[in-house]
């Protein structure tokens, strides 16, 4: 397949990688052109020096970027040269609403769009196993599904134009939860006085074990915060799961307090670390 991929980060790079390397021509653009050009030189893709010169010709367009607003820009260009009957394919973390926007904007030039957010993070990307999770028309995404299984262990058809949106909002949720809970957990153990690497061995292979646990458990007990999802990119997506709470009307109140809690590690220069470091903010105790 022709493909076009627009936004080459930790993410994306991987993600294209390794549609180049299960056979597919690919076209890689990055808002840096240096990023993109490396990108294209070590994985033997080809370097697009903008967005509609990656989706000129493509079967396939992807992208991976950063908000809703790059969304709008990169598939408002994209339109302009793709051919009726080719697929947009949006990894980015977004809105509902934005994808819908986009949908429309797709279908009144012939091209189908799939909102296909992803859960797994860097190393998930890196090795090929991210869950994808897309809204949008179901025969588009079987016609590509064998293409995106390249970077993916797992796709699931969650309905409409924006289901994939706002199963990505779901999986935030939970994970807010879960890492304030770890945070707290790490918090305690080392104010109880506890070996937490023994701890750990403890309680790991029980009823609170998690990918966070397993993860992110001895890091956090270190106070390093160098691994993966950074807070700035949470933070991001807890508003989205914030507007549209207010507008279903559901009850977030933890999801909204942990969102909180994240500003105050971003306060303390944390803005880069990831999430795990909502450990950070829990003060050392002295026994």
């Amino acid at each position: 397949m022709r493909i076009g991929f627009a936004g080459l980060g930790v993410m994306g790079g991987p993600m294209a990688r390794h549609l180049v390397a299960a056979g597919h021509d690919v076209a890689g653009y990055n808002r840096s052109a240096a990023k993109a050009r490396a990108w294209a030189d070590a994985h033997g893709g080809r370097f697009a020096a903008t967005v509609a010169e990656a989706a000129s010709d493509a079967d396939l367009f992807v992208l991976c970027v950063g908000n809703d607003d790059d969304v709008r820009q990169v598939v408002g260009e994209a339109l302009t040269v793709l051919q009726p009957g080719a697929v947009i394919v949006d990894h980015t973390t977004t809105s509902a609403r934005v994808a819908r926007e986009m949908t429309a904007a797709s279908e009144a030039r012939g091209v189908r769009f799939i909102d296909a957010p992803v859960s797994g993070g860097q190393a998930g990307a890196e090795n090929g196993q991210l869950s994808v999770m897309a809204g949008g028309d179901a025969e588009a995404l079987e016609r590509v599904r064998p293409v995106l299984m390249a970077y993916a262990k797992a796709i699931q058809h969650m309905g409409s134009s924006g289901a994939g949106q706002l199963t990505k909002m779901v999986n935030q949720i939970a994970i807010a939860g879960v890492v304030q809970g770890l945070a707290e957990a790490v918090h305690f153990a080392q104010a109880a006085g506890l070996d937490t690497d023994r701890v750990y061995e403890a309680i790991s292979k029980g009823a609170a074990q998690s990918w966070q646990m397993d993860n992110r458990w001895k890091t956090a007990a270190k106070g390093e915060f160098e691994f993966g999802f950074a807070v700035d990119w949470m933070r991001k997506d807890l508003g989205l799961v914030l507007d549209e709470a207010r507008a279903n009307g559901s009850q977030l109140a933890v999801t909204a307090l942990v969102d909180q809690f994240y500003a105050e590690v971003q306060a303390i220069g944390g803005s880069r670390w990831d999430t795990s470091s909502l450990k950070a903010r829990l003060k050392p105790t002295s026994r």
